[in-house]
């Protein structure tokens, strides 16, 4: 299945969510994340197509402290949901569902793939003619 592009409706929804919920946070106003020390940074928030549901993207400092992180944040979607629905004007505020951002844990892999030596001998040999 392919994954449409969003409408800019839904990008600049997603965009206003980011910064509320990134704010919540970085003010210290998630009473669940009070005990977890690290760093948590929202990287993405993509928006349904009805504006009814959103997933939130994050990583944290402390890759230990991960499923510690995303349960604090979803037991305060509740909180997040109340503050969108203050600041925003959408009729519906959507449910907001919060998922590890495993990106740069991808480009990470592939960054050391690249610069394995075995990688970099193939990557150093000429190029063999073909047997017909």
């Amino acid at each position: 299945m392919a994954i449409k592009e969003q409408s800019q409706r839904q990008l600049r929804v997603g965009q206003e969510i980011k910064k509320i919920i990134a704010g919540e946070i970085q003010h210290d106003n998630v009473r669940n994340l009070e005990g977890i020390e690290t760093m948590v940074t929202i990287t993405e928030v993509q928006v349904s197509p009805d504006l009814k549901y959103c997933n939130v993207y994050f990583i944290s400092s402390d890759n230990d402290k991960n499923k510690e992180v995303m349960g604090g944040l979803q037991l305060a979607a509740g909180h997040f949901r109340k503050v969108i629905g203050r600041k925003t004007s959408l009729r519906y505020v959507p449910e907001i569902n919060f998922r590890l951002d495993d990106t740069f844990a991808e480009v990470d892999k592939i960054e050391r793939l690249l610069h394995d030596p075995k990688v970099q001998e193939d990557l150093q040999k000429p190029d063999e003619p073909e047997e017909e």
